[in-house]
């Protein structure tokens, strides 16, 4: 059985956030004496991943994810805990570990505003030491499946957000990696250009079977790309488990509006049935009926 390519134990990060009253006296207060409070961005986190898999990391603003990620990635040493990415500890930041793993972000970017993205995809190569019979294979498939010739020389500064972000997620992949965190990726697209971008993520994990912790606050993409996810709010680790799991957790039944022409319609309920609205429709001559399941 093959070892998990990600390890998370009892991971937590505190940070130590500086408070200050409004006014000019505040101010000039807080040059003597600065007052602080301590902040649990993540407490007590602990989860695994499996090779090749594609796992949701889901919660409302401020639960503590792209923190997570970021510790991860080998950004942010955690306060206390462990984890291990593909046998490393992130940050210690070791060349082996980062030559695996990419980190793409929605509202970050690593294009150069001034240049064509073939120019910053070349820079790229170099930095991660692509031979370059593999870096243009790897371009030529890319570019291919999202379907993006034309943006090739086109100076970044002159891309439209969705079309940058195409240019993001090729910067992240030409290296070839094992793990993929993407923090909101789909992050201020249209629809269509979302529904694009989830397609090519899929396909990508599905030929070079990538691991992938994705973030979002868009459902469809969860729903399209992560068969499991891991809910985090206030910091903390609330849910681990498939999908299907949490919606009969946060919403364990279900309301179901029918249209019954007879009389006697209660009797042929199911046990576990409880009717909440009865209400008759006199032109039609049937009754609706709303129920919890």
């Amino acid at each position: 059985m093959s070892q998990p390519h990600i390890v998370v134990r009892d991971l937590f990060k505190t940070y130590c956030v500086p408070e200050r009253e409004p006014g000019l006296a505040a101010s000039l207060k807080s040059l003597v004496r600065r007052t602080t409070r301590d902040v649990e961005a993540v407490r007590d986190v602990s989860f695994t991943v499996e090779p090749g898999k594609v796992v949701g990391f889901i919660g409302p603003n401020g639960a503590g994810k792209t923190t997570t990620l970021k510790m991860l990635a080998g950004l942010l040493h955690p306060t206390a805990g462990e984890a291990r990415v593909l046998g490393f500890i992130p940050w210690e930041r070791k060349r082996d570990y980062l030559r695996q793993i990419s980190m793409v972000m929605g509202n970050k970017s690593q294009m150069l505003w001034d240049i064509p993205p073939l120019d910053t995809f070349s820079v790229l190569a170099e930095i991660y030491h692509v031979e370059s019979a593999d870096y243009e294979h790897t371009l030529d498939e890319l570019v291919t499946l999202l379907d993006m010739e034309d943006l090739l020389t086109k100076p970044v500064r002159n891309l439209s957000l969705g079309e940058r972000m195409k240019c993001e997620l090729v910067a992240g992949l030409l290296h070839r990696p094992q793990v993929l965190f993407l923090d909101e990726p789909t992050l201020g697209l249209d629809v269509s250009m979302q529904g694009r971008l989830r397609r090519f993520l899929a396909e990508v994990n599905q030929r070079s079977g990538v691991t992938v912790i994705l973030t979002s606050h868009y459902v469809a993409d969860v729903t399209a790309l992560c068969p499991r996810v891991i809910l985090i709010h206030h910091g903390q680790l609330l849910y681990d488990g498939e999908l299907s799991g949490l919606a009969e957790r946060l919403a364990p039944f279900k309301l179901i509006r029918v249209a019954l022409g007879k009389s006697d319609w209660q009797s042929d309920l199911p046990a576990g049935v409880d009717v909440i609205f009865s209400g008759a429709i006199i032109r039609e001559g049937i009754r609706v009926v709303d129920f919890w399941r």
